[in-house]
């Protein structure tokens, strides 16, 4: 985070003190706890502290709508998301929120939520999501009504849940096979050879251990979808590259696949 000046702002007739010119004390003694303070740790913006702050501002907004009345608001604990449950009598919803901050005027953010443990709260870790939902955003525009993807994900990430092969793995396979096969073969009529498209994309990624990246190096990504050049142009990682260094989890993985196929 940096600081800017803000004396100008005080001829303008607002009593605001300027962090980089007024004494640590001074600030202290005459005005309540800035942004700065309830935010960030050092020059850091601070995921734990943002979702306290949200958190409380979501639990004070919430008394002031008048659906307060009737369901009740729970927030969960969580340090890097605002999770919260609504209840009433027999129904409920549940919702979470991850924050991000965008990189400059790109589709391409540094999120809250977390990837591994231990991480420490200043930091943010890079997130493709909003890219990779444009995509898929593009694909429904351009493709038939009753496209095959959504349902082939589901079928295959309910299949394998639990097992060594995540979401976010065969979410890319069904990207790289949307952005390669012809969209006008998207109907649902095509379900079945679609998803044995699928099934042996994966099978060919696991024999090579290697399953590129969507976002980061594909120069096939529609215009529409803003990327920093340098991603654009990178070499784009390898998200089996765990299974490429371990050969117990790329036995497991392949396993795994025998499983899916006679599923």
């Amino acid at each position: 985070v940096e600081l800017l000046c803000t004396c100008r702002r005080e001829q303008l007739g607002e009593d605001m003190l300027c962090f980089l010119h007024h004494p640590e004390e001074e600030l202290i003694r005459k005005q309540d706890p800035s942004l700065l303070q309830t935010l960030c740790t050092g020059s850091y913006l601070d995921v734990e502290k943002t979702v306290h702050w949200f958190c409380g501002f979501l639990r004070a907004a919430w008394l002031l709508l008048p659906q307060s009345r009737h369901w009740h608001l729970i927030l969960q604990p969580s340090s890097r998301s605002c999770q919260f449950q609504l209840s009433q009598e027999k129904e409920s919803c549940t919702a979470e929120v991850i924050f991000g901050v965008r990189q400059g005027d790109s589709d391409i953010f540094v999120g809250s939520q977390p990837t591994e443990v231990g991480i420490p709260s200043t930091t943010w870790l890079e997130t493709y999501a909003v890219a990779e939902a444009k995509f898929l955003s593009h694909v429904s525009r351009q493709a038939p009504h009753d496209s095959w993807h959504c349902k082939c994900l589901q079928l295959l990430t309910g299949i394998l849940m639990g097992g060594d092969f995540s979401s976010y793995s065969l979410k890319t396979v069904v990207m790289h096979l949307l952005n390669t096969v012809p969209l006008t073969q998207g109907h649902r009529r095509d379900f079945r050879h679609r998803l044995m498209d699928t099934l042996r994309y994966l099978c060919c990624s696991l024999e090579k251990k290697q399953l590129s990246h969507f976002v980061i190096g594909n120069e096939r990504l529609p215009t529409e979808i803003s990327l920093p050049s340098d991603l654009r142009l990178a070499e784009p990682p390898n998200l089996f590259q765990h299974l490429a260094s371990n050969p117990d989890a790329h036995s497991k993985a392949t396993q795994d696949y025998v499983h899916l196929i006679h599923r």
